[in-house]
């Protein structure tokens, strides 16, 4: 019999070939974590710029309209039936033509009675001064008594007091007679009507609005954070919208004390000096006023972070070319660029591209830096 064990012992194939698959497999794998280990220390990169704050006077420009100055709400002061009316919105009238009518036959009515009355007081005053006058060449004579005289006299005072009366009333009928006639009160343009031909109209309802010639205004609507010590002076630049090379000078003339509570802005209403002829009513004006010169840092949108709930930006340490974020106070937001008021010191390098997956304390490797 042949003794197998004194054989030396061979290993299988299979295992020659689980050995190498092994040996190339950690070496694979010792690879990719050196590659990982470099991936993992390499500093990101990003771009950065060195802050330099600057005085800044920038302008706030907002859109009006031209207003007349003197506005009147025109109104009969007796009522009646319109039978007649001669203007339209957007006409030019001049003072004391005629813009509406009432039917008069009412206050004509009522002038006829009142003249009717005067005649009559006129009869009983005369009656009145004759028997005074009887009375009077009477007692003198001794042929009547004192208590006659005395009624004679007051019968006469008593009619010239009754014809006072009626000529005051005569003359308060012919009054109302006039006001069955609208007539405008000065030089201007109709910019409202509320009447209609056959329309019964209580006296003192506003049927007109005249915008009376002479000065003009710029009338806006002011949102209240342009009053928070922006503004440099009450002067404004104005310019229709229709026609930019139709300029003029104002100043403000008068802020209205109380926020609107619908469109939470202020009325503010601009003299024109000398306004172009065509800044006419209702014209579209953009109104430009210089805003207070202030010392800020310019960065663009894509510097600003955030640290919790305030504003902030990446800084980055010159010596040890780490990132820290620091938080910053916005002072304005502007088309492309955010405006830094406090926060930063002159000569800082943040980061304006590349921040967004920073962490605090990492390094990081500046590309493309401005100075």
């Amino acid at each position: 019999m042949i003794n197998r064990s004194s054989y030396p012992s061979r290993p299988p194939r299979a295992a020659k070939v689980l050995a190498a698959a092994a040996a190339l497999v950690s070496t694979v794998l010792s690879g990719c974590n050196d590659r990982a280990a470099q991936i993992a220390t390499r500093a990101p990169l990003v771009r950065t710029t060195i802050v330099q704050p600057r005085d800044r006077q920038g302008a706030i420009t907002l859109t009006g309209e031209v207003q007349a100055r003197f506005v009147a709400d025109l109104s009969f002061r007796v009522s009646g039936r319109v039978v007649a009316r001669n203007v339209e919105v957007g006409a030019h009238v001049n003072k004391g033509e005629v813009l509406a009518r009432l039917d008069p036959a009412e206050q004509a009515a009522d002038v006829d009675a009142a003249t009717a009355a005067v005649a009559s007081a006129e009869a009983q005053l005369r009656v009145a001064k004759a028997t005074f006058e009887r009375q009077r060449a009477l007692i003198a004579s001794g042929f009547t008594t004192r208590t006659v005289y005395d009624q004679a006299q007051e019968g006469l005072r008593t009619a010239e007091g009754a014809l006072q009366a009626a000529r005051a009333q005569l003359g308060t009928s012919q009054d109302a007679l006039g006001y069955t006639v609208l007539r405008a009160e000065a030089d201007g343009v109709v910019t409202a009507r509320n009447l209609e031909v056959g329309q019964v109209v209580p006296a003192a309802q506003p049927v007109f609005s005249l915008a009376q010639d002479g000065e003009r205004d710029a009338a806006f609507e002011v949102y209240e954070s342009v009053f928070l010590g922006q503004t440099d002076s009450r002067r404004v630049t104005l310019a229709l919208i229709s026609d930019p090379g139709v300029t003029a000078t104002g100043e403000v003339r008068e802020i209205s004390p109380v926020v609107d509570a619908k469109s939470s802005t202020v009325r503010v209403k601009v003299s024109i000096e000398n306004p172009p002829a065509a800044m006419t009513l209702g014209s579209a004006l953009a109104g430009t006023v210089k805003a207070k010169s202030q010392n800020e840092i310019a960065l663009p949108w894509s510097a600003l972070m955030a640290a919790g709930r305030k504003a902030a930006v990446w800084t980055v340490d010159p010596k040890t070319q780490t990132a820290s974020l620091k938080p910053v106070t916005v002072g304005a937001y502007e088309a492309g660029q955010v405006l830094i008021k406090a926060g930063l010191e002159p000569g800082e390098r943040v980061v304006i591209d590349g921040g967004k997956l920073l962490s605090v304390g990492q390094s990081v490797t500046e590309v493309g830096s401005q100075s």
